[in-house]
């Protein structure tokens, strides 16, 4: 099957659909309200928005519209998104401005980050968050855009979507895992693949709790600010690339002197891509490390799900509960995170 009749089946079952023009709100057992945002569909104009890194291939943006174009969909480009500011993809003002000028419009209805890197936790203070919450949306993306999604999550209850950005390469794999969660409204069980050996489970049992993470460094750095949830009951999730094992040794000291490991219900590690020490005979394994953190914990943790900087990435909503079983490596999304 081609790539283009692959996106056309994916998106056959939201065709022609009504599209939902209000959004729903619950409560979940720690008593936050949460807001989901209407399910994408055919049609539909996605925001194309660069609040990190700058854009440095030519052809980045113009690939990854066309992917979109492709499966059905609208695309309008931010008014700064070619910009470059050093190693940003412009000031922190012309970044905020984009992102704010998606929020604030109405018919946009989904919103992804083109490229992660650094720089989205400098425009935190600068989001309009109000028009998040008037207008709920579907916000994607994944290493440093994890400080925006927390913060919008954190500061208006909006499920947020944790999955690829458009720099990336978006398989049949990682478009269909979208589809399911944002366009189908489907609660899927995300399970290990047959083969993957670098799965292993540290604690093994099942937990129960609401999805929040992303990138540990990202995370890490917004602790003690305004712009992290509760974690609470929570299943955490989270991913790396490119650190020494020491340095993820701290990090998740870090979250644990914060007193956040302690809060969490459940403890999920995708991939940490390239965290190989360079003596290891010198280092402790990543695997010595989340044992050290997280079995005296006592609660269900395993490392190996498909998510992070590899190829094939599930989706991941922020804020909506799910169901994880450590011993085979199996992550439940229990409710629709859209409306």
């Amino acid at each position: 099957m081609s790539r283009r009749e692959f996106l056309k089946k994916t998106l056959l079952s939201v065709t022609g659909l009504p599209h939902l023009s209000f959004v729903e709100k619950t409560n979940d057992s720690s008593g936050i309200s949460i807001i989901r945002p209407p399910k994408l569909k055919h049609g539909d104009i996605i925001g194309l928005v660069a609040p990190a890194s700058a854009i440095l291939k030519s052809d980045a943006i113009h690939n990854f519209q066309s992917f979109l174009e492709n499966a059905g969909f609208q695309v309008l480009k931010g008014k700064f998104l070619e910009n470059q500011y050093g190693y940003l993809a412009g000031t922190d003002e012309e970044r905020a401005a984009d992102f704010n000028e998606m929020l604030r419009n109405e018919k946009v209805k989904a919103i992804i980050a083109m490229r992660g890197g650094w720089g989205c936790a400098r425009i935190l203070p600068l989001i309009d968050y109000e028009a998040f919450q008037k207008y709920p949306k579907v916000i994607a993306g994944f290493s440093d855009i994890t400080s925006l999604l927390l913060a919008l999550y954190a500061k208006t209850g909006v499920v947020t979507f944790h999955t690829s950005v458009g720099y990336s390469n978006w398989t049949d794999f990682t478009f269909h895992s979208f589809m399911q969660i944002v366009a189908h409204k489907e609660k899927p069980k995300l399970k290990i693949s047959r083969g993957n050996n670098q799965f292993y489970t540290i604690t093994p049992g099942k937990a129960v709790g609401r999805l929040i993470g992303g990138n540990l460094a990202v995370l890490s750095g917004i602790v003690g600010s305004e712009y992290l949830p509760s974690f609470e009951n929570a299943i955490l999730f989270l991913e790396e690339i490119n650190e020494e094992v020491y340095r993820i040794d701290r990090m998740l000291t870090h979250l644990k002197l914060a007193g956040i490991l302690s809060k969490i219900n459940g403890f999920v590690f995708g991939h940490c891509e390239k965290c190989d020490p360079e003596e290891p005979e010198h280092s402790l394994s990543l695997q010595q490390v989340l044992e050290y953190h997280l079995k005296p914990l006592g609660i269900p943790a395993f490392y190996g799900a498909p998510f992070g900087h590899i190829p094939d990435k599930c989706t991941l909503p922020i804020g909506i509960s799910a169901e994880i079983y450590a011993d085979k490596g199996v992550i439940k999304i229990l409710d629709e995170a859209v409306t």
